[in-house]
């Protein structure tokens, strides 16, 4: 293969979609153009909407147990650093090219196409392992709600393939949440499948075929519940262990438990890896800058938006996370619910109730957000030619991409009821956060490449913010088990073979060139269709 050839190919790949197509996408071309409606406070509303749900409930507990012990309020101060970093370049990026795709299309305006087919990859695995990792927490919530009010699902079927069940109290647990116990003597059971998390899921996407109006009062009505949850769990918890401080004491000592002698588990590299893996709880904050194109003034508005949700989200977690570890020695969060496990181990029924109920709540919207952004990635990657057609059809009477949905939610139904909540959350994680590294280099990129765009929003103290904003993600990226890299690894395989299979021969900004100089340089002409 000659030089030629090989430098057309690279061109190819890494052909850009120009800025100047994107800004005329979000541009009103008939009246179509979305309002500019939303002032800071209802950004920040959107924000804190959609990062409070599985981290918080969920993540949390097993973080502590697994990796950093009562000092996980470190690691929850760690990964909201990081995500600062990266906030800060996701609102340059969205005011300046406020269309759909997040980060895939700022990929695409920067990178090019191969970079940005895989990090749309890459957020299709972010987002459909988020809502398989919310449906789990919302089925070990649920079964213990049901519980409360003694009804009792066959074991069997509340867990994934393999999970050890053993009876405590009336109540059916993961005998791995039961340290220091000895579980020889109970009775258990071995699951087969988490039904519940499957039914979810289910249920969910049979709404996203239908279609369901969100508006900002509504998602601040999901907020107020919420918070709310949240706030009563942090009353109940401060309660009990004013009365009982000698608990706290216990539970909080040693604040960093010693290493076991290998890399995260529990020593200053457990908090490290803690802050990768509880980065799953903050996922959800770039839904701000998708709402960039509604923002009333994008330049002032969007960093209150991004980083006030964020420093408020932060805030609450680092305040359930020291709360959870004072009523609950941190060797026993290891369990699907333990916001709700911790309630009931502080007595208040009619407060275990209500935060299990919000819980509840919460999770059930985080599961429909996650799920409609997995299907708005299939539409735009769909509508660029690099999935098929059937990514982007729409219903013709209820206008939701109801393939995508259906084939979707039936993937993500499956991975809930048979992959481990942990090995969920972890992959999420080093999906979300290869995203902010992707985000933090196109700002780097645009900044030097094309100077005079307008840039309604910059980051400040670039390039070090930006630069800061890569490293940190990567960092906490080699925080994870090689494992998790190997699963990342094997995602990214079988999505190079769907794009040379399929993708570039069907890409349509490929289809536009018109000229491919020696030595590379493609040029691009926007068709009448294009825009």
């Amino acid at each position: 293969m000659s030089g030629w050839q090989i430098g057309r190919i690279m061109s190819q790949l890494t052909a850009k979609k120009p800025i100047e197509q994107l800004l005329g996408e979000s541009e009103d071309a008939g009246g179509n153009a979305l309002k500019r409606a939303l002032g800071p406070w209802n950004l920040v509303a959107l924000g804190i909407g959609a990062v409070i749900g599985a981290g918080i409930f969920v993540i949390t507990g097993s973080a502590a147990a697994q990796f950093a012990g009562p000092a996980i309020v470190v690691s929850f101060l760690l990964a909201g650093f990081a995500c600062a970093l990266a906030g800060l370049c996701y609102a340059e990026l969205s005011s300046m090219i406020p269309v759909a795709g997040s980060a895939y299309t700022y990929g695409y305006a920067t990178l090019g196409e191969i970079f940005a087919w895989i990090i749309g990859w890459d957020l299709i695995l972010e987002y459909a392992f988020s809502a398989a990792t919310v449906a789990s927490g919302w089925s070990a919530n649920t079964i213990s709600l049901l519980a409360d009010f003694g009804i009792h699902l066959p074991p069997q079927l509340t867990e994934t393939p393999g999970s050890t069940l053993v009876e405590q109290g009336g109540r059916w647990v993961l005998a791995s949440s039961l340290s220091g116990v000895d579980t020889s003597s109970l009775p258990s059971v071995t699951a087969i499948f988490n039904l519940p998390a499957f039914l979810a899921v289910l249920a969910v996407s049979a709404i996203l075929v239908v279609g369901i109006r969100e508006s900002a009062r509504f998602n601040a009505a999901i907020v107020f519940v919420k918070v709310g949850t949240v706030v009563v769990f942090v009353i109940i918890a401060a309660i009990f262990l004013w009365r009982h401080p000698s608990v706290a004491t216990s539970n909080w000592t040693p604040f960093i438990p010693e290493n076991k002698g290998s890399y995260g588990e529990y020593g200053w590299s457990g908090i490290a890896r803690g802050a990768a893996v509880i980065f799953f709880a903050y996922i959800g904050f770039d839904a701000v800058s998708t709402a960039a194109q509604e923002a009333r003034n994008p330049q002032r508005d969007m960093p209150i938006g991004i980083l006030g949700s964020l420093a408020i989200c932060t805030l609450l977690y680092i305040v359930v996370a020291w709360l959870l570890t004072g009523i609950v020695h941190y060797s026993q969060l290891n369990v699907a619910a333990p916001v709700a496990a911790a309630t009931d181990v502080a007595g208040v029924r009619w407060g275990s109730l209500m935060v299990k109920a919000g819980t509840f709540a919460g999770l059930s919207t985080v599961m429909l957000v996650t799920l409609m952004g997995q299907s708005r990635i299939f539409y735009t990657m769909s509508k660029d030619g690099l999935l098929p057609q059937w990514a982007s059809r729409i219903h013709p009477r209820f206008k939701t991409p109801w393939v995508s949905s259906i084939i979707v939610g039936i993937a993500v139904a499956i991975f809930a009821g048979l992959i481990p909540i942990g090995v969920l959350g972890q992959l999420v994680s080093i999906g979300t956060l290869f995203a902010f590294v992707i985000v933090c280099a196109g700002v780097l990129i645009l900044r030097r490449q094309r100077p005079d765009l307008k840039r309604p929003f910059s980051t400040p103290w670039s390039p070090f913010v930006p630069v800061l904003g890569i490293v940190v993600s990567l960092f906490l990226m080699f925080s994870l088990p090689l494992d998790t890299w190997l699963r990342l690894v094997a995602w990214l395989v079988i999505g190079f073979a769907v794009y040379f299979g399929y993708s570039r021969r069907h890409s349509k900004l490929r289809a536009t060139a018109i000229k491919i100089p020696p030595g590379g340089g493609t040029t691009y002409q926007l068709r009448t269709s294009d825009h």
